[in-house]
């Protein structure tokens, strides 16, 4: 009983984070002509509502593609939908067709606050509860601990509260992580569901579907594919289709409907980056212009290649050794593999990574730390855009502050308590002297942190050089691009090294 007791106080400090940090005004106030990124959920809720749903994602007089036209998948679009009658219900000139562009008041500020903060009660909050309460082999304590951490993560709550303040990243990311609930505890058919759910909310969440794929095959595998494996298969592939078919049946009348709606969820035509994002293309486009110098095509197949080479071991190792943790492990590896290599990458694509890397805090609390404060910064450009400096500035003192004095992540070191043991062993074969390697983490860990906070000061106080007006945006993604190709390699180490060595060292205990 006291645990949820203390389990709803720690909700009720993250709902009160989330509302303080929405008072903020959003990105685009009364900035016409787009009037920014909040006017977008408003247009999609007075399309969706004023027209039939075969023009949804078709330009024509009523629907101005160019002026926040819909693309994201079905799901999001029903969700506006629903928005839509609630909001027609108090006031039917916020989603009137045409006439309300850029429809700014009180109460409809609050209207779509509220939206977001329920989607976050119904969906994302309920998953992270119920993944902390099923932890196993850690206390009470830790479990509340480690909900209150993933709760003040400030980077989804800046971006979702702060800087869209209704993007709903949290209704996507919440169904994935029903769906890593589901997979792990064998409710392998609504962990399915849930994640094509994910999926078909925000065609992003394709990033962790690899090791979704894999781990289930594996689980396939191991059970036989002539006997209950082939079952598991079967039922699998049907759910997943039958929720597709849900999800899209009224887009698959016609053939060019469907293809429309596609068209809008790739827009490859976009071009390999946009803005200042913290990925290999944009970071070393400074030395070298790939968009400029590479026909597209080829950059397309460019990125492919880097992507699915990167993430090919982890899932790999998934697929022939199927198991919770390292499902866990491979959905940061793949992630990552797909925020730094992958076409069209926007900046807040980091939150997919930062997503499971919170699942894993328990367990390496130093470096998920680390992690979640670099992705924080990787989108400064974008939180300063929004004036969003103080807000910023204190959640992540929060955050920071309770997962130091929650898992005593300094005191979190050690090459067992990195999950290094099994790697430094192996090199130790060969190099007998290799024993500072937690030494090493621990001053990369506090150059990064000394290099975060100067970047940050610099780009707040001082005025970059007019032939270089973009410098210190350059700085920040090229440094959080260098702190997250050493977490790749880190967490693939972890990966390949960690099970059969970890299994034979409990043997041997």
């Amino acid at each position: 009983m006291e645990k949820w007791y203390l389990m709803t106080i720690v909700v009720l400090i993250g709902l009160t984070v989330r509302w303080t940090v929405s008072l903020h005004s959003y990105s685009g106030a009364g900035k016409p002509p787009m009037f920014g990124d909040y006017e977008a959920q408003r247009h999609w809720q007075e399309i969706t509502f004023n027209l039939p749903i075969k023009q949804w994602y078709f330009n024509s007089s009523d629907n101005n593609l160019q002026y926040w036209g819909l693309d994201y998948p079905p799901l999001t679009a029903y969700h506006s939908l629903l928005c839509a009658y609630v909001a027609k219900f108090i006031n039917p000139d916020w989603i009137a067709l045409h006439t309300s562009r850029g429809y700014e008041s009180q109460a409809h500020k609050l209207f779509m606050r509220t939206t977001v903060l329920i989607a976050d009660l119904l969906i994302y909050i309920p998953a992270v509860v119920l993944y902390c309460c099923c932890l196993k082999e850690i206390s009470t304590k830790k479990k509340i601990a480690n909900a209150l951490c993933i709760l003040l993560y400030p980077g989804l709550i800046l971006i979702d509260y702060g800087h869209f303040q209704n993007i709903y990243n949290s209704v996507s990311l919440g169904f994935a992580l029903w769906g890593v609930l589901g997979v792990s505890c064998d409710w392998d058919l609504l962990g399915s569901l849930a994640f094509c759910l994910a999926i078909n909310y925000k065609q992003m969440e394709l990033y962790h579907s690899l090791p979704f794929f894999c781990f289930l095959l594996g689980k396939c595998f191991k059970k036989d594919l002539k006997g209950k494996g082939f079952v598991l298969l079967i039922k699998l592939v049907c759910t997943v289709v039958a929720s597709f078919i849900l999800c899209w049946l009224p887009f698959f009348t016609e053939r060019e409907q469907t293809l429309q709606v596609l068209r809008r969820l790739f827009p490859v035509d976009r071009g390999l980056f946009e803005d200042k994002v913290a990925n290999i293309w944009c970071s070393f486009s400074v030395f070298l212009k790939i968009k400029d110098i590479l026909p597209h095509h080829i950059q397309i197949m460019i990125s492919f290649c880097f992507t699915f080479l990167s993430l090919l071991p982890s899932c790999i190792k998934l697929t022939l050794q199927p198991s919770p943790k390292g499902f866990k492990f491979t959905l940061v590896s793949c992630a990552l593999s797909f925020f730094l290599f992958s076409f069209q990458v926007h900046e807040k694509s980091i939150l997919l990574v930062s997503l499971p890397v919170c699942l894993v805090l328990n367990e390496i609390p130093f470096m998920s730390t680390w992690f979640l404060l670099v992705s924080t910064f990787s989108m400064l450009p974008l939180l300063l855009k929004d004036e969003l400096l103080m807000p910023s500035v204190v959640t992540i003192m929060a955050f920071f502050i309770v997962c130091a004095s929650s898992f005593s992540i300094f005191e979190k070191t050690s090459e067992e308590e990195l999950r290094l043991k099994s790697f430094s062993i192996s090199v130790r074969k060969y190099l007998p002297c290799f024993t500072f390697l937690p030494r090493i983490i621990q001053y990369l860990f506090l150059v990064s942190v000394i290099t975060m906070v100067l970047l940050t000061l610099m780009t707040v106080t001082l005025d970059p050089p007019q032939k270089l007006p973009d410098l210190f945006s350059v700085l920040v993604c090229f440094v959080s691009c260098l702190n997250f190709l050493f977490f790749l390699v880190y967490f693939n180490i972890i990966i390949m090294w960690d099970s059969k060595n970890g299994r034979n060292q409990k043997k041997i205990n």
